[in-house]
């Protein structure tokens, strides 16, 4: 019997072109989660919506702070 002749290994075509799949890469790394910053208070992981490097529990004082504090004001004035 016979074998039959193999034809030469090629390389295998590219499917998506490299600079897509550089851009996908980037992407990904720029996704991930970063380190939290702690809160300047206590020290916990901040809010991710915070700008004041406050955790969630310090900017809730915070505003309910604020808004103990603002008919106090009218009413001094």
């Amino acid at each position: 019997m016979k074998k039959k002749r193999t034809p030469a290994i090629e390389a295998p075509e590219t499917v998506v072109p490299e600079v897509i799949l550089e851009g996908a890469k980037r992407a990904l790394e720029s996704d991930r989660i970063q380190k939290q910053a702690k809160c300047v208070v206590c020290g916990s992981e901040c809010a991710p919506n915070s700008s004041e490097g406050l955790c969630w529990v310090c900017r809730r004082l915070k505003l309910s702070a604020w808004r103990d504090a603002d008919p106090q004001m009218s009413a001094q004035e």
